[in-house]
């Protein structure tokens, strides 16, 4: 990590453990290392027992965060799952059975994490990439589902 990743990975590690929830921004040109941090965060929140999700604009981006993120966390024991628009829809209702059980798991996906039949049980880190490309109504609609989690929001 860069001295700045490290800086910002304990402010949100320091957040974290705080009573209060984080709402916080991180921003950075593209390829500066901003997914390594947001992978963090959603360790933390994992090993802490919780959910995260992270909640991207298009299904490229989202099967690259998720390839990039089981590469990293691969040999942690971290469950990751992968919820656009693509996959059958048995394999969709796999996955929201799942995230229904409150299990602690990583769920990388675009707007489908945002439908009505997706309830998160423990949620506890909302991660947001190219916030801009989504309304407000919409990065809402995400947090929501969880009882007062972390937000992360990434430009």
């Amino acid at each position: 990590l860069t001295d700045a990743q490290t800086k910002v990975v304990r402010e949100i590690l320091r957040d974290q453990k705080s009573k209060y929830s984080m709402n916080r921004l991180v921003q950075g040109d593209v390829g500066s290392g901003k997914t390594i941090v947001a992978i963090i965060a959603m360790f933390n929140v994992i090993k802490n027992g919780y959910q995260a999700s992270l909640m991207v604009p298009t299904e490229i981006l989202a099967n690259q965060h998720y390839a990039e993120t089981s590469k990293i966390l691969n040999g942690f024991k971290v469950e990751i799952e992968l919820l656009t628009g693509r996959p059958s829809l048995k394999e969709k209702r796999r996955i929201k059975e799942r995230i229904a059980t409150g299990e602690p798991i990583i769920v990388i996906g675009t707007h489908a994490l945002i439908q009505e039949d997706v309830d998160f049980t423990n949620l506890g880190l909302v991660v947001t990439d190219e916030q801009h490309r989504f309304g407000v109504e919409q990065r809402n609609k995400l947090i929501n589902k969880g009882r007062r989690p972390d937000v992360l929001v990434m430009t």
